[in-house]
């Protein structure tokens, strides 16, 4: 299984501390860095500062909100970084959250399924070196093509829900799935196999993002990613999945609506070892594995013990 690192951008922690865990995974062999963005870094600037500080490893973009950035901006970022560094250059894209969409920017996530599709289609016209047509429902470019070189990774969505795997299946090369127990992937992979088949096309290789806390128990690093389950107890999908892993009583308490804060007090540190990997990687990653994932991303927890997640990622690696 292809074994690559996600920069966490853990927002309890300093935000250069993504670097050290850029580092990191540059030296110890990983495959490839995916850097998002939040609240902190640019994704585009970030990329080129992690470049500066690392040696060999290709960047993956993303996923970048196809309801903040345009085609044409999308296109010209990824091209930039790569020109700039001379790194493989891949991007991934996604719809974010409301809060993200609606708070941050003042934009409408209305429609973000067809945005998406929109999107996917345009982006992977530019990184091409094609022209966009100004086709699509809800995002539109008309005439733009990069001045700069084409950029050569591939395109992946992130997907969870039906409409996103169909954009996958449709305009990806690879989608990637984000917070899911091996059961959940694996039947996501087969409806993404569905959909390529209804589309005429290979299926995408598939990519899953998993925190990581090597050391188990109730370590800080277990404690980080537990409190970052706040948010995804009650969302669709995802609590159906906790629910289906035998935490039905907390998924049922959140959703209804309590403060974040008594939420957190309800959840179990185990609850953490459905969609991370807490213990023996290699058996977690066999399972992915057997699940049908191709790429498994870790996400290494980052504490005052484990700064940027450096332990976690060298225990990890085989």
């Amino acid at each position: 299984m292809k074994l690559s690192v996600s920069l966490g951008l853990w927002q309890d922690r300093p935000p250069q501390e993504a670097l050290r865990t850029a580092e990191a995974a540059d030296r110890l062999g990983y495959e490839e860095l995916w850097i998002g963005e939040m609240a902190t870094y640019d994704a585009f600037a970030l990329a080129v500062a992690v470049a500066a500080r690392t040696t060999r490893i290709p960047l993956v973009l993303g996923p970048i909100a196809v309801t903040v950035r345009d085609p044409a901006m999308i296109a010209a970022g990824a091209a930039s970084v790569a020109d700039l560094t001379g790194r493989r250059v891949a991007v991934a894209l996604g719809t974010s959250s409301t809060v993200v969409v609606e708070d941050w920017h003042g934009r409408s996530r209305a429609r973000a399924a067809r945005a998406l599709e929109d999107s996917a289609r345009t982006v992977r016209t530019l990184l091409a070196g094609g022209r966009s047509d100004g086709v699509g429902e809800v995002v539109r470019s008309s005439g733009y093509r990069l001045r700069l070189p084409a950029v050569s990774g591939p395109l992946t969505v992130a997907a969870f829900g039906p409409a996103a795997l169909r954009t996958a299946a449709r305009h990806a090369d690879r989608l990637v799935l984000n917070l899911v127990s091996p059961e959940t992937a694996a039947d996501l992979v087969a409806d993404l196999e569905k959909a390529a088949r209804a589309a005429g096309r290979p299926r995408p290789t598939v990519a899953l993002w998993a925190c990581a806390a090597l050391g188990g128990g109730t370590g800080p690093g277990v404690e980080q990613l537990r409190r970052g389950l706040v948010s995804y107890l009650a969302a669709p999908g995802y609590g159906d999945m906790f629910a289906r892993a035998g935490f039905g009583d907390v998924v049922a308490y959140a959703r209804t609506r309590p403060h974040p804060r008594d939420l957190l007090a309800a959840i179990p540190p185990e609850i953490v070892d459905v969609v991370a990997v807490t213990g023996e990687p290699a058996a977690r990653m066999a399972a992915y594995a057997a699940a049908g994932v191709d790429e498994l991303v870790l996400v290494p927890a980052a504490t005052d013990a484990d700064l940027g997640g450096v332990a976690t990622l060298a225990a990890a690696r085989p």
